[in-house]
């Protein structure tokens, strides 16, 4: 056995023992239990945290801020918020389905000019979600407005450093969440319509290839409570594990970098809407969605995972 065939073995097992190690410092997954931290009127999803540690959910036609207590108040009013991140300068970016647009709030929630509001000249459909490349200045966004699995129309699109918005992929069925990973070369998307994640090779910003499916995901089991199996909101954590709380499961399922489901926590809410990583460590996993059906009332959930989830907060700009 030459040197360099011993060398590539041994890179192997310890890339094996990595994944191994890293799985195995997941908690099981009945030994996790959904604490609740706040009840809102209406289903939520759009959960995150700013850098003094508030967190904001997207709540009906408002956005609430709360705190990790429990304590909450109204930040915005928007009329359909739902994914949003924050930006290095302490400014919000706000997914608003009934505006057709990606809404730019100041710090306080003053409403902003529109981040992207069309692409190619035509008005955008619904924007659902929002990934940033922060490295490049831009964003991703998932546009499912009007699409299904019999009309696959939806879309994700990108937001350039100025503003440019360009079309990334089409025909999809209810594109949701969306994660770029952190060293930028692979896009992850949620098509809820047909219950899987897809990923994409990243090629230069805003430009993908290699659409493939990347992981299928349970189906619903009635017998349980479950009502419905569309994976929605996404988060990855430090070891690449990628969370996706999956409406209708009651459950937020973590899938490995390989693309296998390795874990089935409970959501805490029957629609599991959205996921973010939180609190003083980072390490506690906060779940949004309806208690019942979407009509209903809405919840957040904490999750103690004692697992370092991925940083996306840009830092603050000097």
């Amino acid at each position: 056995m030459t040197d360099r065939l011993t060398a590539l073995i041994i890179t192997a097992l310890a890339l094996v023992w990595a994944d191994a190690s890293a799985a195995a410092e997941l908690p099981a997954s009945d030994a996790v239990h959904a604490v609740p931290i706040i009840e809102v009127d209406h289903y939520c999803e759009g959960v995150v945290f700013d850098r003094d540690g508030r967190g904001y959910v997207s709540e009906g036609k408002q956005i609430v801020q709360f705190t990790l207590d429990g304590q909450k108040k109204t930040w915005a009013e928007t009329g359909s918020p739902n994914g949003h991140k924050i930006l290095a300068d302490g400014t919000h970016l706000v997914c608003d389905a009934s505006q057709h647009a990606v809404l730019h709030l100041s710090a306080d929630g003053k409403l902003l000019p529109p981040a992207a509001s069309a692409c190619a000249g035509a008005p955008l459909r619904g924007p659902n979600d929002l990934t940033l490349d922060t490295p490049h200045g831009g964003f991703y966004f998932s546009d499912p407005g009007g699409s299904s699995d019999v009309t696959p129309i939806g879309t994700v699109h990108y937001v350039d450093a100025k503003g440019n918005v360009t079309l990334v992929d089409e025909k999809l069925a209810f594109p949701n969440g969306i994660v770029l990973t952190p060293d930028g070369k692979r896009l992850l998307l949620a098509e809820s319509k047909k219950n899987r994640v897809l990923a994409y090779d990243v090629t230069a910003p805003g430009k993908v290839a290699n659409r493939r499916v990347y992981a299928e995901l349970p189906t619903k089991d009635t017998s349980t409570g479950q009502i419905d199996n569309q994976p929605d909101g996404m988060c990855l954590d430090a070891a690449g594990n990628l969370y996706v709380a999956h409406y209708g499961m009651k459950q937020v399922q973590v899938v490995d970098p390989a693309g296998k489901v390795i874990r089935r926590y409970p959501g805490g809410n029957v629609t599991t809407s959205n996921v973010a990583f939180g609190g003083p460590k980072l390490d506690q996993l906060f779940v949004t969605g309806g208690l019942g059906p979407e009509a209903g009332a809405g919840g957040l959930f904490r999750l103690d995972l004692g697992v370092p989830g991925l940083k996306v907060l840009p830092s603050a700009s000097k």
